[in-house]
């Protein structure tokens, strides 16, 4: 088939997770369901959150924006595949397509970056208890997540443009459930060797920044922890990170499981599997981390649950 222009490609074709009608309806009701739990578990968080004047803090305003950022992660990508599964179809139009991939960029990259707040949020709180507040101020706060939403808004915004560059055949099949930049890349018809240099660079540089970020962050907390005298000083300080050491180790492995899958089994099938547990799975699991291990939070779902049944 003969390229084309990619203002002359009209829509992709996302080939989903499997080709066989009859796990049709069981994939539908399995993503719809973990799509409903993800937007209700994680809007009872942002809700408990904004309802309860205990919960007005730096933590939990992050908490609140982690929440928001991971309905909207879901979105970009769920909806569409359990329309198309709805309809038989699998068309995504092309400027669709691009739509998709820039809002899973970035809502993607939120996650990273936040994560990597929330860490230096426990350091500030740990390690320097006195100047917390002074620190932790409302600006600062508001800045730090502005600053990540403005980078990675930028990030995304140039392997979008990047990609615009590229031409592509009419109906191109993209071996994936959603949008993926590498899968697209994969499927081009010109020359991707800018686009595929900038998606290392940006990829090693948002994943070494964040997680050397994480780990300098706890490696601190553990030393400040190690100079506590009290052992209910330790558990009581260690105890406000164990809610996010959870998230992050979830987040970073799904993501590895998804590399190493794909390393060991280089095929598009079993990487769109292996991108369930991140894109799906992980924003699920979230709120149920944080609501349960988290006695605040806990409390505040209780008086949230109790005021609507009243």
């Amino acid at each position: 088939m003969a390229a084309e222009n990619h203002t002359d490609v009209s829509e992709f074709l996302l080939l989903g997770l499997s080709d066989d009608p009859e796990l049709q309806p069981i994939l539908f009701g399995l993503f719809l369901s973990m799509y409903l739990v993800t937007v209700l578990g994680n809007l009872l968080i942002i809700l408990a959150i904004s309802s309860d004047a205990h919960l007005h803090t730096p933590m939990y305003f992050f908490l609140s924006i982690l929440s928001f950022v991971d309905i909207c992660f879901t979105s970009t990508t769920v909806p569409k595949m359990l329309a198309n599964i709805d309809a038989h179809s699998k068309d995504i139009s092309y400027m669709a397509c691009l739509t998709q991939m820039y809002f899973f960029m970035m809502f993607g990259g939120l996650d990273n970056f936040l994560l990597t707040v929330m860490a230096y949020d426990r350091f500030v709180a740990i390690c320097h208890p006195l100047r917390y507040t002074v620190i932790m101020n409302p600006r600062l706060c508001a800045l730090l997540v502005l600053m990540s939403w403005l980078v990675i808004s930028l990030v995304a915004l140039v392997h979008v443009l990047l990609m615009m560059r590229l031409t592509f055949s009419s109906g191109t099949e993209i071996p994936h459930f959603f949008c993926e930049l590498a899968q697209l890349l994969k499927v081009a018809r010109s020359d991707a060797l800018i686009n595929n240099i900038y998606l290392y660079v940006s990829t090693v540089l948002l994943g070494v920044f964040p997680v050397s970020g994480i780990l300098f962050s706890y490696s601190k907390i553990v030393s400040s922890l190690m100079r506590m005298s009290s052992t209910e000083s330790k558990y009581k300080a260690f105890s406000t990170c164990g809610s996010h050491l959870c998230v992050v180790s979830l987040y970073y492995g799904t993501s590895l499981v998804e590399y190493l899958s794909y390393a060991v089994t280089p095929s598009s099938q079993s990487s769109a599997i292996a991108s369930v547990m991140y894109t799906v799975v992980t924003p699920m699991l979230n709120p149920f981390i944080y609501s349960l291990r988290n006695k605040d939070v806990k409390a505040a779902l209780r008086r949230l649950l109790s005021r609507a049944a009243s």
